[in-house]
């Protein structure tokens, strides 16, 4: 089953390039625009016919027409009224219509016309801006007065939507009532956020045995992996396992799941996917079963199946297959660590018309486990300043619903923050505690943004993050992303002139991961080589001798009169950059928040800039 499709369109051609900028980042999946544009993709033909000549309100709204119920959202490019008269014949519920985001032609603002929470217009509105560079307009209630949305926030923690009155909780919400909360599964992190505080300040989680009945006062939001009263969200905590016969029809694999379900008041959109052993990842109903659904297929080894106790193994399937247990090994293996068997293998029997046979057993995981619905961001943040923070990072951002990294660097991010984001603050030396959270809370089928200050592929939180992304099994890892930053070596380079036009070289002098003879080692290199040096972590207060000694190695091959640059505090307030020579280095200045900057044979300074030429005395440049 094909996800529903998110469509940009606009009133006028120049709208094009504007278009293409989200169609790249992924934004959008199609564009519609004046058909005599080129590189049009007309939503009203297919690839390859020729599209009508000319763009007019009518074929807009024909759009409209055709798309509207089995779309996700409509980018639009023009005026709120031109754009609100299309739209109105089309509106329904907001429980079925989907986002409307309007831009401006320069794309300075984003405007979630319709479908702001349920349908996701502020959020995709949200990464619009961060793409663009410009500004989220949000005027429901909970944006403006920094409150969580109840019926919308559940997405980004990997969680689907059941049922219940989310009108009436959103009204009682926003006329400032409590709102009594049951947590029975998930991660109970969401409740620390600040948007979250004052909604259940006085509701407490009460027990299982607490669910509020009809008349209660106060009105009742679940998180759970069962249906019933009260509005609830269904975090991805239950897997299912199956095995079935060769051939197995497709209905008796739904009559089983719905049966089971429904016996156990177990709710749909609480599975976060299907497992089974490795020779059924080819059986045609399985894999029917789980594209109709939407969920992921896991398919195990029999040996990996074989090592999992179960309440009820099989000496027939052990000959068969090689495990005594398909469907119960199968869903607690898929869900997770710590995972529990909440409903024992059941076997199904083909009715007239069908064919083969089924079991089935659900394992729930210890909170959640969804890794296929996971992200994992690593964010380089820059030296410090937001405005030096590039649109791809702000973009993951924006999407993370969980920050985490060292105090200091998500302090300098804090101005971004929503109020619907947690930000996990973490020790300085403590990084592979930090990157074992991020990966653990993306496994869960979070998006997760763990940040490094500059760039976090260099000397940062990149390489730690994928050794242990990469220890995980392939179909237990969540989504990686790295998103390039700018390092401290590029500001500090910016700042002082042109000092890297030529080789250059970076060093950490940091020896808590690297023997000081290495370290040694490549000093003598880049000095017999002649680079342009950066020294990152130069000297702390531990660390008091090391600088000392790569000056003394650095001498070695070029002389006192080398320029340096010492950058300090870059890209903050306290930013500081001074220009020395390598034999008067003022060793006391520096410290941990210092890069420095030394040149190489031919670098020099003038007016009070460094330049290291493109070429060596005599080269000649083509």
């Amino acid at each position: 089953m094909n996800p529903p499709l998110r469509w940009g369109f606009a009133l006028s051609a120049a709208a094009l390039p504007l278009l293409r900028r989200l169609l790249a980042a992924g934004l959008i999946d199609r564009i519609a625009l004046p058909a005599h544009s080129p590189a049009v993709v007309d939503p009203l033909h297919s690839p390859g016919a020729a599209a009508a000549p000319g763009w007019s309100a009518s074929r807009a709204a024909a759009l409209l027409e055709a798309e509207w119920s089995r779309s996700a959202a409509f980018v639009a490019i023009g005026a709120c009224g031109a754009i609100t008269r299309l739209i109105a014949p089309r509106l329904g519920h907001k429980s079925s219509d989907p986002a409307v985001v309007v831009l401006d032609p320069d794309g300075r603002f984003a405007i979630p016309l319709v479908g702001g929470h349920g349908a996701g217009g502020e959020a995709l509105s949200q990464q619009i801006a961060a793409l663009l560079g410009g500004t989220a307009v949000l005027t429901g209630a909970s944006s403006q007065q920094g409150r969580l949305a109840l019926d919308s926030f559940g997405q980004a923690w990997g969680w689907r939507r059941g049922s219940g009155d989310w009108d009436g909780l959103m009204k009682a919400a926003h006329r400032g009532r409590s709102i009594q909360l049951l947590q029975q599964t998930g991660t109970p992190r969401w409740q620390q956020l600040p948007g979250a505080s004052d909604l259940l300040e006085d509701s407490g989680n009460p027990g299982a045995s607490a669910v509020a009945s009809a008349g209660d006062a106060a009105p009742l939001l679940v998180v759970s992996d069962k249906g019933g009263a009260g509005c609830r969200w269904h975090p991805p905590s239950l897997w299912l396992g199956m095995g079935c016969e060769r051939g197995t029809s497709l209905s008796l694999l739904e009559r089983c799941l719905a049966q089971t379900l429904a016996e156990h008041n177990l709710a749909a959109e609480a599975v976060a996917g299907l497992a089974s052993a490795e020779r059924k990842a080819d059986e045609p109903a399985l894999l029917e079963l789980a594209a109709r659904r939407g969920w992921p297929l896991r398919c195990f080894e029999a040996g990996r199946l074989a090592a999992v106790n179960v309440p009820n193994p099989s000496a027939v399937v052990a000959a068969e297959m090689g495990t005594a247990s398909v469907a119960e090994a199968a869903a607690l293996l898929a869900a997770g660590p710590d995972a529990q068997l909440r409903v024992h293998k059941r076997i199904e029997r083909p009715q007239p018309g069908e064919q083969g046979a089924a079991t089935l057993a659900i394992a729930a995981a210890a909170s959640q486990w969804a890794p296929q619905r996971g992200q994992l961001h690593l964010i380089g943040s820059g030296p410090g300043s937001l405005e030096l923070l590039t649109p791809d990072a702000r973009r993951a951002l924006t999407e993370s619903c969980v920050w985490v990294g060292y105090g200091l660097y998500l302090d300098l991010l804090e101005p971004l923050r929503r109020p619907d984001q947690l930000r996990s603050d973490g020790q300085l030396t403590q990084e592979r505690e930090r990157c074992r959270e991020a990966l653990e809370l993306a496994c869960q089928g979070l998006r997760v943004a763990l940040v490094s200050s500059g760039d976090s592929g260099i000397y940062g939180m990149a390489g730690l993050a994928l050794e242990q992304w990469m220890a995980l099994a392939a179909d237990e890892r969540p989504g990686f992303t790295v998103h390039p930053g700018i390092s401290a070596l590029q500001l500090a380079a910016a700042r002082a002139g042109a000092p890297l036009m030529h080789d250059f070289c970076t060093v950490s002098l940091s020896d808590r991961l690297t023997p000081w003879a290495v370290i040694e080692q490549r000093l003598r290199g880049a000095a017999a080589g002649d680079f342009v040096v950066a020294l990152y972590n130069p000297r702390s207060m531990g660390r008091s001798w090391q600088l000392g000694r790569a000056r003394e190695l650095l001498l070695e091959g070029r002389p006192s009169s080398t320029p340096v640059v010492l950058a300090r505090q870059l890209g903050r307030s306290e930013e500081a950059v001074s220009l020395h020579t390598l034999g008067d280095l003022p060793l006391e200045q520096v410290d941990m928040l210092t890069l420095v900057l030394i040149g190489n044979s031919t670098s020099r300074v003038e007016g009070g800039r460094m330049v290291t030429p493109r070429g060596y005395p005599g080269a000649e440049l083509n």
